[in-house]
């Protein structure tokens, strides 16, 4: 069964996920990355090094942000959201940003790209000290569809 899914499915798929993808377009140039994240039902806060995605966003802001959870091929669902990127120049407005990635419950095993510091999974003393980039994504719409074939993986959906 396909079908659309509903506000609170939706909310609830884009805070639980720790990994999406980012949409950005430049000119006739669209790039797509995966980036690790934290959602607070408002914005999508993210954190980076330059390169080819923040170059983008920074000339259009205009982004597409994909989530999604995949049981099998016949067991899905996926988010997309729209908004607009905003680099956290602000301390206080970093600083927020930063101590929102920290808290994201993370698996046991991740790789460096996820680690915001050499201190992590514990936050540093001087947390703006991070180097890179931070960003937040106001989200303007969002939308959502799902494929179920069988009742019993209705679990796995209601994480």
């Amino acid at each position: 069964m396909l079908g659309t899914l509903n506000l609170p499915e939706i909310e609830k798929l884009l805070s639980k996920q720790i990994v999406g993808r980012i949409g950005c377009c430049n000119g006739d140039k669209v790039y797509v990355v995966p980036i690790s994240y934290f959602y607070d039902g408002e914005y999508i806060y993210c954190h980076t090094h330059e390169g080819k995605k923040i170059e983008m966003m920074r000339k259009n802001p205009k982004v597409c942000f994909q989530v999604d959870q995949l049981l099998n091929m016949a067991n899905w669902q996926s988010v997309i959201a729209y908004g607009e990127f905003e680099e956290l120049t602000d301390l206080q407005l970093r600083k927020n940003a930063l101590q929102k990635l920290h808290c994201r419950i993370m698996p046991m095993i991740s790789s460096e790209t996820v680690h915001l510091s050499a201190d992590w999974p514990f936050v540093p003393m001087e947390i703006n000290k991070i180097p890179g980039v931070t960003f937040r994504i106001l989200v303007r719409e969002k939308t959502g569809r799902f494929e179920r074939t069988h009742p019993v993986e209705e679990a796995f959906f209601n994480f």
